[in-house]
C-alpha cells in the first residue's frame, strides 16, 4: 500500500507531493494507520559523542524541516532522526519552483532556501512527540539577517533548542542562503564556533545536560579546505561533523532536464564526493571527531562504504524519497 501511495506521488509535482507526504504522516503518525509505514528494525546500539543511538541509520535533515512527523519517521525504523534545518523567525524561502526530480539518476535538486514555520514551532512539534530516542535539531540563520550578524541566529536557535535536542547541527553548507558557505572557512568559521562553543558551555550548567554539537560541510571542497575545517573543528572542541549537504556541480547529471536548475544536487550522483570527503575528513581528524556520512548512500554496499571510511552512523534523504522505509530496513540489516 505504502508503495502504490510512494509511485503515485513520484509522479505529482514534486514540492506538492512532499507537502502533501508531510501532511498525511502528521496526522496518521500516532494512530493505527501509522502500520502503513511502519518497518520493524533490530536494534544495533551504538554510542557517538556520549549520545546511544538505537542503530546507525538516520533521517538526514531537510525532510521534516519543521520537526512534524518526528513520531512517523521514527516509526519507519530509523535510529535517530534529524528535523530541520530552523531559523528564527520563520521564513517562505525561494520563489517556486525550487524542488526537481531526475529521476533517471535517483537525484533531487532543490533551492528551498530555509523555507521553515521558525523555531518555536518546531520545539512545540519536538515536546508534543513521543519519540524518545535520538533526536538532531538542524539550525541555521534567517536569509536577511547579514553574514557578520550570523552568529546571533545560531545562538538564539540553540537556546531554545537545547533542552529539546539529543545534538544540534550548525547547518553552514546549505548552498541555498547567500553568504552561508562563506562561515565555512577560516577565521569566520573560528569566531562562529568559538561563540557557539561558549554558549554550550553555559547552557550545558543551565540545564545540567551536555548536548554535542556538529557542524554540517559542503561536498565541494578541495582537500586544503577539508584539512582548515578539521582544524577548526579540533581546535574550537566541536562535537563532530556531518559530511555532506548537497552539491552545486553538476558533472554527473549533464544533460538531463532540471540538470541547469539552480540549487544543491543530491542523491545516488553524489556518492563518490561524498565518500571523498569523508576520507580526506577522517584523515584530517585523526580520530578526535566523529564523522556522520550522508549523500549518496542508496544501497548496504555505499552505506558500507561509508563507515569503512570513518563514518560512525549514516543518513540518508533523496534515497529514501525513491525507495521509502524498506531501504532503512535494508541498510540496518546490511551493515
Amino acid at each position: 500500500m505504502y508503495e502504490f501511495i510512494q509511485k503515485a506521488l513520484l509522479k505529482c509535482e514534486p514540492e506538492n507531493s512532499h507537502d502533501f507526504t508531510i501532511k498525511w504522516l502528521h496526522r496518521t503518525q500516532r494512530t493505527p494507520l501509522s502500520a502503513l509505514y511502519t518497518e520493524k528494525t533490530e536494534d544495533k546500539p551504538v554510542t557517538v559523542a556520549g549520545v546511544m543511538f538505537r542503530n546507525p541509520v538516520g533521517l538526514a535533515a531537510g525532510l521534516d524541516k519543521n520537526g512534524e512527523c518526528i513520531d512517523a519517521f521514527a516509526a519507519m525504523g530509523f535510529g535517530f532522526v534529524e528535523v530541520g534545518t530552523v531559523t528564527p523567525r520563520p521564513q517562505p524561502g525561494n520563489p517556486k519552483p525550487r524542488l526537481f526530480r531526475l529521476p533517471e539518476k535517483h537525484a533531487i535538486i532543490n533551492r528551498m532556501g530555509f523555507n521553515n514555520k521558525g523555531v518555536d514551532y518546531l520545539v512545540e512539534q519536538v515536546k508534543a512527540s513521543r519519540y524518545d530516542g535520538a533526536l538532531g535539531i538542524n539550525i541555521g540563520k534567517n536569509k536577511d539577517t547579514p553574514e557578520e550578524n550570523a552568529l546571533d541566529d545560531y545562538l538564539i536557535c540553540l537556546n531554545k533548542v537545547y533542552a529539546y535536542a539529543s545534538y544540534i547541527t550548525i547547518n553552514i553548507s546549505s548552498p541555498n542562503t547567500p553568504g552561508l558557505r562563506n562561515l565555512q572557512y577560516g577565521a569566520a568559521l573560528e569566531s562562529l564556533l568559538s561563540g557557539l562553543k561558549e554558549a554550550q558551555q553555559t547552557l550545558a550548567k543551565v540545564h545540567n545536560k551536555y548536548v554535542p554539537l556538529f557542524i554540517k560541510i559542503a561536498p565541494d571542497l578541495t582537500g586544503e579546505e577539508v584539512q582548515g575545517i578539521a582544524e577548526s573543528l579540533i581546535k574550537c572542541e566541536m562535537d563532530g561533523v556531518i559530511a555532506t549537504n548537497t552539491t552545486l556541480d553538476r558533472k554527473a547529471v549533464e544533460g538531463l532536464e532540471h540538470a541547469g536548475e539552480a540549487g544543491g544536487l543530491s542523491g545516488e550522483v553524489l556518492v563518490d564526493q561524498s565518500q571523498w570527503v569523508t576520507e580526506q575528513l577522517h584523515q584530517a581528524l585523526g580520530g578526535k571527531l566523529p564523522i556522520i556520512g550522508v549523500g549518496g548512500i542508496h544501497d548496504v554496499a555505499s552505506g558500507k562504504a561509508r563507515m569503512d571510511a570513518g563514518a560512525s552512523l549514516i543518513q540518508v534523504y533523496s534515497s529514501f524519497i525513491y525507495q521509502g522505509p524498506k531501504l532503512v530496513k535494508q541498510l540496518v540489516q546490511g551493515l
